[in-house]
């Protein structure tokens, strides 16, 4: 067994983590558009020049060139080294919460694959099922080889003690059955009472999956994202936007709410619960 200092690990993440931010840039660009992920070769969108591959280091790149292409000098969006830069510290966060374990490698997966998704929810309202299918795939997986190995991959929380959740695979089976259907029930009252849906179905089917990954602290994702949602809606009003026809893309705020419940869920649930007097 090699024995790989802790550094050196959370160093690679990093490293991994900035290269598949760039071709995370290139699923947002592309998936939604139909487009192939890997023809034509990265290019400029405006002239269409294809990008040398020293023009196409993640971040360094950007910043050398200032921003702009070599070849026609067309602005690049900052969103390039951004997602580079929120991907790299992403893979780092789930080294550092989950350790050198195989939780760390379904935690890459499913941060990584809800960055993707935020972004292009931001720009399309909409979460591809394809993505999101993939995503609850993986956390099948995660669920089944936790069963047969009894090693504890996934759910990455909410598998404590020697009741009913001490089990991976009824925490993800809770987690399933909470996401989807507390979040289905919220849209369809929503929909009786003011006519028109509160969640779209992809935060649905999102929520369900992120249950897999997390179990019952799913729950806490939708009080996280609600919340969210609910400052960004206050202040959209208040800079004049209409909330009435407005489409508030949710999967940012659920994306957000996974993180903070996958790496400090069980810790904010210990303190609320020993200041309300449950522990």
């Amino acid at each position: 067994m090699i024995d790989v200092p802790y550094g050196f690990f959370l160093f690679v993440l990093g490293g991994l983590g900035l290269s598949f931010g760039s071709f995370a840039n290139v699923v947002i660009w592309r998936f939604p558009r139909g487009e192939s992920l890997t023809s034509p070769p990265s290019h400029c969108p405006s002239c269409s020049a294809s990008i040398a591959w020293y023009d196409n280091v993640p971040v360094l790149s950007w910043l050398l060139l200032r921003g702009r292409c070599r070849s026609c000098g067309a602005r690049i969006s900052a969103r390039y080294p951004l997602v580079e830069v929120s991907s790299c510290l992403l893979w780092v966060l789930a080294g550092v919460v989950f350790g050198m374990t195989g939780s760390a490698g379904f935690a890459v997966v499913l941060f990584y694959v809800l960055l993707i998704l935020t972004f292009i929810d931001i720009d399309h309202k909409r979460l591809p099922n394809v993505l999101v299918g993939a995503l609850g795939v993986v956390g099948i997986i995660g669920v089944i080889i936790s069963r047969f190995t009894r090693v504890p991959l996934v759910p990455l929380v909410g598998i404590a003690g020697s009741g009913l959740f001490s089990q991976p695979w009824l925490a993800a089976a809770s987690g399933l059955v909470l996401g989807g259907g507390v979040s289905l029930l919220i849209t369809a009252l929503y929909g009786m009472l003011r006519g028109k849906a509160g969640l779209g179905m992809g935060d649905v089917k999102l929520l369900a999956v992120l249950g897999l990954f997390l179990g019952p602290y799913v729950l806490m994702v939708l009080m996280v994202g609600s919340i969210l949602g609910a400052v960004y809606g206050l202040c959209t009003s208040r800079r004049g936007g209409d909330l009435r026809s407005a489409r508030i893309p949710f999967g940012p705020f659920l994306a957000a709410g996974a993180v903070l419940a996958a790496t400090v869920g069980p810790a904010v649930w210990t303190a609320y619960a020993r200041l309300v007097g449950l522990v």
